[in-house]
């Protein structure tokens, strides 16, 4: 399939200084899959291509679909893949063009057989695409999609850099707990076989970065590589968009919550629970989650079971404006995850100035500090209490709403997060810099 490119202004990077008054870099960002509303992971290439754009470098992000928002100035450039998972009928995807291709053939058996080969064939398609157009990026830098292709892009003497939010290990484990059924289980593990590549190419890329110092932990752990080899840089909340809104009326009892309905791991289970708990104390209580409710999932069976079809409800496909909004509308939020590697959700309701309640699961105690109230990961009681608490004492809510507010200006910006990557990148050619500087010299 061929790329497609969004034309958007580009920077002369032989001529242009980037803010630190160095020549300004070509950076190439990589997501395989990159819309916002996927996850955190296109959160993630939004805030940092408008960053690193903002401190004067060029920035292209090739994705594939759904792809990226990406603002004015930033080049995108589309990489199509079957995108299995957005049709209806994913047996009947396949053309007889796409036969010609094996990695569009793969990507569809690995689908029927219940496989996810999304980051496998999108590293195929980015590395085919770079040995054409390597030559125009001083840097390649992946975002969790870890697949075989990197380490072809880096053969070939472009530099690359890895983020990997958290090992997605976690995330099977947590899955496989929550599962009795023997046949469910084999259907998670085979999901999930992109791992062992995973492993192989976070043990074999020469950089790589995360966002905590849990998730530096867990990958050192998980994938093998030494800890000393792990560079730790932490997200950014982008606090000019997420912020307190005066204008916005509180709805009194309004608890919000960011969480994939039917992913264990988001521990969405709990906080319905603890919701079930409150509701005969508190009969305007109410639950927005940010997320989709699946039809004839988990979670629409545990609505159903604890009565609360009417207190909660879900919203998906909003713009960021409108999700501030929902986040000012609120009271409090709560973050109930097992485990996050970072905790961007966290971050953004504390951005807004909401009292948080938050689990311990991760890294998310690195984000919230003392400005939240922190309850077990996998404890609904403690959820109640902890709510019941904020419900009942304003001074307390008004107290985390400043804390909340204040944690994220002073530790945590998009800024901050691209001014150390450019450092970090600038370390990393300096070799290659230097190899330059000797072949030029030998052919003089």
């Amino acid at each position: 399939m061929n790329a497609k490119t969004l034309a958007q202004p580009q920077i002369d990077s032989a001529q242009a200084l980037a803010s630190d008054g160095q020549p300004s870099l070509r950076i190439c960002l990589l997501g395989y899959r990159s819309h916002p509303f996927v996850g955190g992971q296109g959160i993630y290439l939004h805030y940092l291509s408008k960053a690193l754009l903002a401190l004067g470098h060029q920035v292209d992000v090739i994705s594939g679909p759904p792809y990226p928002e990406v603002i004015s100035g930033v080049n995108l450039i589309k990489l199509p893949s079957l995108d299995l998972f957005a049709v209806d009928d994913p047996t009947r995807a396949l053309r007889l063009r796409h036969l010609t291709s094996y990695t569009d053939t793969f990507e569809w058996c690995s689908k029927l057989t219940g496989g996810f080969a999304e980051p496998y064939t999108f590293g195929r398609r980015v590395a085919k695409y770079l040995k054409r157009h390597g030559h125009n990026y001083d840097i390649v830098h992946d975002n969790q999609c870890l697949a075989w292709g990197l380490l072809d892009i880096q053969k070939r003497g472009l530099p690359v850099v890895a983020t990997v939010h958290h090992p997605i290990t976690r995330d099977l484990e947590i899955k496989l707990a929550a599962e009795d059924n023997w046949g469910m289980r084999l259907l998670i593990k085979r999901w999930h076989y992109f791992l062992k590549m995973q492993k192989r190419v976070v043990q074999k890329l020469a950089h790589i970065v995360t966002v905590s110092e849990q998730s530096r932990q867990d990958i050192a752990q998980a994938f093998q590589r030494p800890l000393a080899s792990i560079d730790l840089m932490h997200n950014g909340i982008d606090t000019e968009v997420f912020k307190p809104n005066p204008d916005i009326a509180k709805q009194a009892y309004k608890v919000i919550s960011t969480a994939s309905a039917d992913q264990p791991l988001k521990g969405l289970r709990f906080l319905l629970q603890a919701i079930a708990n409150l509701k005969a104390h508190y009969p305007d209580i109410s639950l927005t989650v940010i997320g989709k409710l699946h039809a004839g999932g988990e979670t629409e069976k545990l609505l159903q079971k604890l009565a609360l079809e009417q207190q909660v409800t879900f919203i998906s496909g909003i713009t960021t404006a409108e999700l501030v909004d929902q986040y000012n509308s609120a009271q409090v939020a709560v973050v109930p995850s097992l485990y996050e590697g970072f905790g961007l959700p966290a971050g953004e309701a504390m951005a807004c100035a909401l009292p948080l309640v938050a689990t311990d699961g991760g890294a998310i105690p690195e984000v919230v500090g003392d400005a939240a109230l922190s309850v077990p990961a996998g404890d609904a009681m403690a959820i109640s209490q902890a709510l019941s608490q904020l419900f009942d004492k304003p001074a307390l809510r008004q107290m985390l709403s400043e804390k909340a507010r204040k944690r994220i200006e002073e530790n945590f910006s998009w800024h901050k997060v691209a001014t150390e990557l450019t450092a970090y990148y600038r370390h990393i050619l300096k070799p290659a810099d230097a190899a330059q500087k000797v072949k030029r010299h030998a052919h003089r």
